[in-house]
Formats: C-alpha cells, sequence, structure tokens
C-alpha cells in the first residue's frame, strides 16, 4: 500500500486503497446540499481515526452515538460495494445493534452469508490510522470475495 497525496489543499496523506476511495465515494453520496464539497478525503475519514487516547475519553455507559451508527453503517456499505466490484455480486449489509453498543453485522450476497462479524463495544469503533482503516476493509473485502468465489451459485443466487 503506498501513500498518496490528498488533491485538495487542505489535503492529508491517505494510503493508496481502492477500499478508501469507496469509503469516500459512499460518504460524498450521503452530502446532498454539498456541505463536505470544500472538505479533503482525509479530512472526510478523520472520524474513522480513533487513537487509543481518544477511545478512552469515549464513555461505554449509555448508547451509541448516532454519528457512531452512522460511521459504522456506512464503513460496512463500503465494504459491500467493493465486493460487489470484485465479483459483480451485489452484498447487502444487514446489522443488528443493541443499544448498548454490541451486535452483529452480516453482509448477504444472493442466498449466500458473505460476511458475518460480531459487533462490541461500538462507541469505540474507529481506527487507530488511515492505514488500519485501508487494511481492515481490504481483509474485509478479500475475505467475502473468498467466500463468494468457493461458493458462486449460492451467491449468485
Amino acid at each position: 500500500m503506498s501513500i498518496v497525496e490528498d488533491p485538495n489543499p487542505r489535503g492529508g496523506v491517505l494510503p493508496d486503497s481502492a477500499f478508501l476511495m469507496q469509503l469516500v465515494q459512499v460518504l460524498r453520496a450521503e452530502d446532498s446540499y454539498g456541505a463536505w464539497e470544500d472538505k479533503s478525503n482525509a479530512e472526510l475519514l478523520a472520524e474513522y481515526v480513533v487513537t487509543k487516547e481518544k477511545g478512552r475519553d469515549i464513555p461505554l455507559m449509555g448508547d451509541p452515538e448516532p454519528e457512531t451508527l452512522w460511521r459504522l453503517e456506512k464503513f460496512y456499505a463500503a465494504v459491500g460495494l467493493r465486493i460487489e466490484k470484485e465479483t459483480g455480486c451485489m452484498a447487502a449489509p444487514m446489522m443488528k445493534m443493541h443499544h448498548e453498543g454490541f451486535g452483529r453485522i452480516v453482509l448477504i450476497a444472493g442466498r449466500l452469508v458473505v460476511l458475518s462479524k460480531h459487533l462490541r463495544d461500538v462507541h469505540r469503533f474507529g481506527f487507530d490510522s488511515f492505514a488500519r482503516l485501508a487494511e481492515t476493509g481490504e481483509a474485509l473485502v478479500a475475505e467475502a470475495v473468498g467466500t463468494i468465489e468457493i461458493y458462486p451459485d449460492a451467491a449468485r443466487a
């Protein structure tokens, strides 16, 4: 994974990752009023970076913030879109979340569960760097693509 400079003058440094670019596209698609047009890709993805220090400051008591749940949904939507681009099979995310911050997310392609993840401590959902965000997204996509390659008929059913 190489490093690429964000073209926006406010920019930042992001790893060169198809997954990160997909996540940026998903986020920008949500900006129907253009409020984020001046934000660089790094600025859009900055909320996904939760350092250990920042994570310790987030209380575990109470419900996860709606913004955190929204980021979680967009992350897995980007995973699903990357799976579709690589396999041609639409992978739809389905999430069931308990109000205390734990639950499960599955991505389904056809009749096949291509990804199943138990989620804990959703209050602190994030990654310690852009590189880790990219690595995790790419790994989830690769895992799902591998499952589709093993069971292509079920994924295309």
